[in-house]
């Protein structure tokens, strides 16, 4: 059986498999996503920790969010890539950056979260189902 999902940093340091299908994949729009990639969105997919492995040694950053929730965003050690998300209100998940993978047609998400804290420049699928969530400034 081959692995269904796999993905690395742009340097190749830090590598990862997922056997599972992913929990949960969708585009987070709120401002701690548009900070901490330089972009619009986030497209994130979350996969059950123990599904994942990953070789290589991230560093972890955790962030207090607005929610009261903390964040823990992995990244390459090495040449910076953002890879991972840990988020304290589900242990036991990994979020994974889509845009990562190896395969980039593995990423099918299934809709757009805190659209109200899109950016006005951010052109979302309209195809998409969109949770507005609480506008952040």
């Amino acid at each position: 059986m081959s692995v269904k999902y796999a993905g690395q940093c742009l340097c190749g340091e830090i590598r990862y498999e997922a056997d599972g299908e992913p929990l949960f994949a969708g585009n987070c729009h709120c401002k701690d996503c548009q900070r901490s990639s330089g972009s619009a969105f986030i497209p994130a997919m979350m996969f059950r920790a123990d599904d994942v492995v990953i070789a290589g040694a991230v560093r972890y950053f955790a962030h207090a969010a607005g929610n009261g929730h903390t964040h823990e965003r992995g990244f390459c050690p090495r040449c910076g890539s953002q890879l991972f998300t840990r988020l304290s209100r589900l242990p036991g998940v990994l979020g994974i950056k889509a845009g990562t993978l190896d395969d980039a047609s593995r990423y099918v998400p299934q809709l757009d979260f805190h659209a109200a804290s899109a950016a006005p420049w951010d052109a979302m699928d309209p195809a998409l189902p969109k949770k507005p969530g609480p506008a952040q400034g």
